[in-house]
């Protein structure tokens, strides 16, 4: 890819430390929403209730006791973000660093949907073109809302060498400044910021109601370990002291990985760790089998459900996320864990979602190698964990096929049948 129309001769060098993302939500919290942060009795119980035996047949973990950790969440809900995901955070702050000469030639982009869309609603506010390529596997809706934004849309094929290629064609006939998806410090800066809102929504949620730490009852404050990168001669990391309303951890998902570089930049030496979750289907893992290997995976070939994620690890989010100073770690969950956090934020949190943005609670729920750090680590007390739900743009039809059910049960979903079979119904108070 051509770096001479890229972000990259922006001229604004920021380092990536957390007071350039301080500085990247000054730039654009005009722009964004604060979204909030919601929490749930029912996540909290469900999470700190130990699996099943049988749960664990099939894994790593089969045989062993099921982990019991201690797990407060705290959801930060990027799908009410403008254009339904966290995207919109990294895009305003990318045209945020370009200069007015270079704003004048446009951008453009590659995006399956949520960075399109960012990318067409930042330009159509500074009043500018936007070209955004997309694979022709989009889903409709985001086409739809992409070009309802105003922007361009090129149509390409699904590998990042065609993207690229219809990319280099825009550049050389438009000389539009190509805004990358995720792979570059003023997108990771951007992306960053939602900790820096979560941090101070935690603790104002937790000084009104103490209860919703586990940490709230202490009279003094808890000694947790520190993430570093060594540990002491009998394997434990040092400890510092944690008060109510600091998170313990905060978990992402992790595609392209600017969000959780972003996260991991803005929270690094304040005590809290940082993890990223993925899917496992068809090798979309490539960030937690890149730590394993110590080396990061360049292809990724996946239809995971999880669409949002079907990307590898960039090379700069790569520098960050292998840094386990930074990223504590990375874990991955399967479509059908993806699928019942997925229903569980719908039925009974309320909240809408996609699949991508349900990885982290999978994890939390499902994966016993997260947890049985989590008990270990938190002990007795337990862990106050950040969870971020990245996005919201999926549609009720997409939604309708992944939980399709045959008719026999669809009805009795439906409440068209009692659990007798019969279809009788009259006077049913709501």
């Amino acid at each position: 890819m051509r770096t001479d129309s890229a972000m990259a001769k922006s001229g604004v060098d920021l380092p990536l430390e957390r007071a350039s993302v301080e500085a990247a939500h000054e730039a654009i919290k005009e722009h964004i929403h604060c979204t909030p942060v919601v929490t749930s009795r029912t996540m909290n119980e469900l999470a700190s209730t130990p699996q099943s035996p049988e749960a664990l047949i099939g894994t790593m973990c089969e045989g062993r006791n099921p982990a019991h950790p201690k797990i407060r969440l705290f959801f930060k809900c990027e799908n009410y973000q403008r254009i339904g995901a966290f995207k919109s955070r990294g895009a305003f702050h990318a045209l945020s660093r370009l200069s007015g000469e270079q704003l004048s030639r446009g951008v453009v982009t590659h995006s399956s949907g949520n960075h399109a869309q960012a990318l067409a609603l930042a330009a159509r506010t500074h009043g500018i073109k936007a070209h955004i390529v997309m694979p022709t596997i989009s889903t409709p809706s985001k086409i739809a809302a992409t070009k309802d934004y105003g922007a361009e849309v090129i149509f390409s094929g699904s590998t990042s060498q065609e993207r690229e290629a219809v990319v280099e064609d825009v550049i050389e006939k438009t000389g539009a400044i190509l805004v990358p998806p995720y792979d570059h410090p003023h997108i990771i800066l951007g992306q960053g910021t939602m900790a820096l809102e979560l941090e101070k929504q935690v603790e104002e949620l937790v000084k009104g109601d103490p209860s919703l730490s586990v940490h709230g009852t202490s009279k003094e404050p808890t000694k947790i370990p520190e993430p570093t990168n060594g540990s002491s001669e009998n394997g434990t990391l040092p400890t510092h002291r944690r008060r109510a309303g600091q998170l313990d951890a905060v978990i992402s998902p992790l595609g392209g990985g600017g969000m959780l570089a972003g996260i991991a930049t803005a929270l690094q030496d304040t005590g809290t760790r940082v993890f990223g979750a993925e899917p496992s289907f068809e090798g979309a893992d490539d960030g937690r089998r890149g730590l394993e290997a110590n080396q990061r995976i360049t292809t990724v070939k996946t239809l995971t459900i999880a669409d949002g994620l079907r990307t590898p690890v960039g090379e700069i989010n790569w520098t960050i996320i292998s840094d386990r100073s930074k990223v504590q770690g990375v874990f991955a969950v399967t479509e059908e864990q993806i699928l019942s956090a997925m229903r569980l934020v719908l039925e009974r949190m309320k909240v809408f979602v996609e699949p991508s943005a349900v990885v982290g609670l999978a994890v939390c729920l499902y994966d016993e190698g997260f947890r049985s750090l989590v008990e270990h680590e938190g002990g007795e007390e337990g862990w106050d964990i950040g969870v971020i739900l990245s996005g919201g743009n999926t549609t009720v039809e997409a939604i309708s096929k992944m939980f399709a059910a045959d008719d026999k049960h669809a009805e009795r979903a439906e409440a068209k049948v009692g659990r007798d079979g019969k279809r009788i119904a009259e006077n049913i108070a709501g």
